[in-house]
């Protein structure tokens, strides 16, 4: 591992001018690991928090991080020294899930060497933070038949001494942005507080629907499909309902709210959208057949931005393939910043801020 955390290139001047700039007079500190475009540092910072270190190892999404904080992430997580990370009161991350290799074993925090989880663990060991904040997919509950989840609660709890209540399934439907997102949050607090009681945010009751987030002006004839890839669609969704499955691409109305944002597969064949602005059906693009003159259309990058959460502040600097990823993985800031609200109140609370 690196023996030292170097600052690079970063200025205080460049910090101050970007979208999201550093937040004056912080009420608390946080580090920000797996932080892909920035999600968990977005929320933290709205509540008024300052973001002393972040690692992200993808180089497209450091660029966009870079662009919109001022801050270019550290690389692979695993390349640094827990000793060489700043003091901070809230650890979070978005890990990703891994089965390990023994878990269930009762070897507690020795299971988790070798996955991304043991890199959130050591760094907990070393720095112990005050709080952490974990987010990861709903099927980590499930993850080889319940183990790896079992042992990543008793790491934290009984190895890394954190009071953890139970994980909860959030929905990002219920903060406000209309994507049906189901995530598992993991929060925890050290026992040293006495803190014993935690409730995770009730949803705040915002209707919303994809028209709240579409894109106000007609769009790029590229984010329409071709009558060819339309009829491909059709009879690969045809083919499925014959065979009883469900499986296929969905057209989501103006009124209703979207499926799940996802990295490949059907990612964005589950949330076609109909728009009948288009004024020039000349391709653009190489495609095989015509425009489609139904008015059907991928989501653009914005609208995938704005069902994450992200204001238009937020500045997409990268191809539409690298966008659609970087925000297919992020995590939705509303059901962030609510979640992390409340742990903040509970430490205030303590008086431990």
């Amino acid at each position: 591992m690196q023996s030292a955390i170097s600052k690079g290139i970063n200025t205080k001047d460049t910090l101050l001018k970007v979208p999201f700039p550093v937040v004056k007079n912080p009420n608390f500190k946080f580090i920000d690991l797996f932080a892909g475009i920035g999600g968990f540092r977005m929320a933290l910072q709205n509540l008024g928090g300052e973001c002393v270190f972040s690692s992200e190892w993808d180089k497209y999404a450091q660029q966009t991080y870079k662009e919109n904080f001022g801050e270019n992430p550290h690389g692979d997580i695993k390349e640094i020294d827990e000793k060489d990370i700043p003091d901070h009161d809230v650890l979070c991350a978005g890990f990703p899930c891994q089965a390990f290799s023994i878990a269930g074993r009762k070897g507690g925090f020795e299971d988790t060497r070798g996955t991304l989880f043991f890199d959130v663990a050591r760094i907990l060991k070393e720095k112990r933070p005050k709080a952490f904040f974990l987010e990861n997919v709903k099927g980590l509950r499930m993850h080889d038949k319940g183990k790896t989840l079992a042992t990543i609660i008793r790491t934290l709890r009984e190895d890394l001494d954190y009071y953890v209540p139970d994980p909860q399934i959030m929905n990002a439907k219920h903060f406000g942005v209309p994507q049906n997102r189901e995530r598992i949050f993991i929060v925890g607090f050290r026992n040293d507080l006495n803190i014993d009681k935690f409730e995770y945010p009730k949803p705040l009751g915002l209707q919303t629907a994809f028209e709240d987030i579409k894109e106000e002006k007609e769009v790029s004839v590229k984010y329409y499909l071709s009558t060819q890839y339309l009829q491909t669609l059709r009879n690969h969704k045809k083919r499925h309902e014959s065979k009883g499955n469900g499986f296929g691409y969905m057209i989501i109305s103006d009124d209703s709210i979207a499926n799940a944002i996802v990295v490949g597969g059907m990612g964005r064949e589950r949330n076609l959208v109909y728009d009948d602005r288009l004024t020039t059906f000349e391709p653009i693009t190489k495609i095989k057949g015509e425009v489609n003159r139904e008015g059907i259309r991928k989501m653009t990058p914005r609208e995938w931005a704005r069902l994450q959460g992200f204001s238009d502040k937020f500045k997409i600097v990268v191809s539409d393939v690298q966008a659609y990823k970087q925000f297919g993985n992020s995590v939705a800031v509303p059901a962030i910043q609510e979640t992390a609200k409340k742990i903040m109140e509970v430490l205030l609370k303590h008086k431990t801020l």
